[in-house]
């Protein structure tokens, strides 16, 4: 599954003003990361605001971008939740043959215990599809441990692969020292994606990276490279822009670039709201800078 290394971008829903879906804003966006060198695309992902989407766009919105993408580039579809059996019978469920695997963020909100997170991912590796792992406790309330992360990995190969987001970086440099081999880890947090990669990580699963994606590939591509100082450069000019967008929640900040960019129009759905008039400045103001 090495196919899946470099950057991929977990794209945002574009929206018209009376919020139903943009489809051409849509293809827009999935060919300026073709063109800018994004090695695969998430489908449906937490960015792609998707608790607000109805089955029906959801179903709308992964048939745009499969037509749209013309297996160009791999692509990942997000199908997770805190119902296991659920979840489980929407990945069986689910034409998957346009997809290379599922990324299925841990239990929400339930906060299992270890075991629990544990029993939740072999229900779902009993489906024999390839599953990534999501781990983001800031979401979740509950963090993946990096003992029951290299436990799943050496039990069921089809859990291939971890979207790793603790905000202890000290995770992510055990998972990558205890693997067993055949199992990848990316980042799951823009702003760690460079010290992951040059430890061993496969790249990063990116929020930033759809609005800039040739800068981000491009950076990702030297620490593969080992060109350490090159990749540096990048980084570095990149940090302060990575740290606006999150500032007042995902998507609204990316959804700023790539409306200054001509990309998408500025339309989030609630209970998710716009940029505040001082973060767009903000934001439009370091995209300037760079």
């Amino acid at each position: 599954m090495s196919i899946l290394k470099g950057v991929g971008v977990a794209l945002v829903t574009p929206f018209n003003e009376d919020l139903s879906v943009d489809f051409d804003s849509l293809t827009k966006l999935v060919e300026y990361n073709i063109e800018n060198g994004t090695s695969y695309l998430v489908v449906l992902g937490t960015t792609a605001e998707a608790a607000t989407l109805s089955d029906e766009e959801k179903k709308q919105v992964v048939d745009h971008i499969i037509k749209v993408n013309s297996k160009r580039l791999p692509l990942v579809l997000g199908i997770g939740g805190n119902n296991t059996l659920e979840v489980k019978k929407q990945i069986e469920e689910t034409d998957l043959s346009a997809f290379e695997a599922v990324l299925s963020v841990s239990p929400y909100y339930n906060k299992p215990n270890q075991e629990g997170l544990y029993q939740h991912y072999k229900a779902l590796a009993s489906t024999g599809k390839n599953i990534i792992i999501y781990n983001v406790p800031s979401r979740t309330g509950q963090n993946v441990e990096a003992d029951t992360t290299i436990r799943l990995a050496k039990e069921f190969p089809n859990l291939f692969l971890i979207k790793e987001a603790s905000p202890n970086i000290l995770q992510y440099f055990d998972i990558l020292r205890k693997k067993p081999e055949g199992f990848s880890l990316v980042s799951g947090d823009d702003e760690y994606t460079l010290p992951v990669t040059l430890a061993g990580g496969d790249g990063v699963i990116s929020v930033i990276g759809q609005g800039y994606p040739k800068e981000f590939s491009t950076m990702v591509q030297l620490a593969f490279e080992g060109k350490v100082k090159e990749a540096y450069e990048i980084h570095n000019k990149l940090v302060d822009i990575t740290r606006l967008i999150f500032a007042e929640g995902n998507p609204c900040g990316i959804k700023v670039i790539l409306t200054e960019k001509g990309i998408i129009k500025n339309y989030l759905r609630l209970p998710l709201v716009p940029a505040s008039e001082g973060l767009y400045a903000k934001i439009k103001a370091e995209m300037a800078n760079i």
